[in-house]
């Protein structure tokens, strides 16, 4: 019996369910996701930033270093990806070369937000914005760039923190207006909020939640998320944190013992590993293609 084809994302973030997308930053993270049953991720900004860089998210990412990770994750996955493309890297020419190459690189969505460049993590202070009317030139470029319709265009605003939640609300139906396949409005700090965002849109077009761990926004689990209307709920840090304080501890382990045994059942193995990784199985594969006149 020929397997049901997969939904798409699109299909997926106008059911009744919400998707749920843990952040990830490279080809390891990503597997580890869908392997937990994850059938999306976001490819975070912050998170890339935080480990190709050990730097904050504050605007020092290129498009290249995103593309390349993003190459990287299609190759291993068929996970959808969202994938954060923050400013778009300039003005609206730039936006329109950043989708070209990061639907080709494997995007099924793709995050503009309206800061200026250098941009900044959305719950860190000091944020200042584009014009409404640059970020909706933005917006359109993007959709006439796209080579395909399932590959969507999310129209972010960070407004709240600089021009409150009616400055938000007028940008967010900037973006709709503008033909945006999904709206995100940045650091919502309270159920009113929230209210006043869904009062607009739920029905009318997905809304996307960014939880994080400190951040602005109380957090919420995904059942509750979907209850309030949102469609997309990213975790865009966590396993960063989650990592670094692993890591941390390790560290501290080896240094203070000299081995790492007493960290042992906290880690995989050799073996452990590149069973996960299939080693095995991939040597197996080339055996096929090896000369057999030798």
């Amino acid at each position: 019996m020929t397997a049901a084809p997969k939904a798409s994302l699109k299909d997926r973030l106008h059911s009744s369910n919400i998707v749920v997308a843990p952040g990830v930053y490279d080809a390891l993270s990503a597997s580890l996701a869908e392997q937990a049953g994850f059938d999306t991720v976001y490819l975070s900004g912050a998170s890339l930033a935080y480990t190709k860089l050990g730097r904050p998210d504050i605007g020092l990412m290129s498009l290249t270093e995103v593309t390349d990770s993003l190459a990287h994750i299609r190759e291993r996955s068929d996970i959808s990806i969202v994938v954060d493309c923050d400013t778009g890297f300039g003005n609206a020419i730039n936006v329109m070369r950043s989708v070209r190459l990061m639907e080709r690189s494997g995007a099924n969505a793709i995050q503009l937000e309206d800061q200026t460049y250098p941009k900044r993590c959305g719950h860190l202070r000091g944020k200042t914005l584009v014009s409404q009317g640059e970020m909706v030139g933005k917006l359109k470029a993007a959709l006439d760039a796209r080579d395909s319709d399932e590959t969507l265009i999310i129209g972010r605003t960070d407004a709240i923190a600089s021009e409150g939640i009616d400055g938000a609300m007028e940008r967010a139906n900037a973006y709709y207006e503008a033909g945006a396949d999904m709206l995100f409005v940045e650091g919502i700090r309270s159920a009113d909020q929230v209210e006043r965002v869904m009062s607009q849109f739920k029905g009318r077009i997905p809304v996307m939640a960014n939880m994080v761990e400190g951040g602005d926004t109380p957090l919420q689990d995904a059942e509750t998320l979907k209850s309030l209307g949102f469609s997309l709920v990213i975790f865009p840090g966590a396993l960063v944190r989650a990592f670094t304080f692993m890591a941390s501890q390790f560290f501290e382990t080896l240094k203070a013992d000299g081995t790492t045994d007493n960290f042992r059942d906290r880690m995989l193995d050799f073996k452990q590993l590149n069973d996960y990784l299939g080693t095995q199985t991939m040597l197996e594969q080339g055996l096929q293609y090896e000369d057999s006149t030798r």
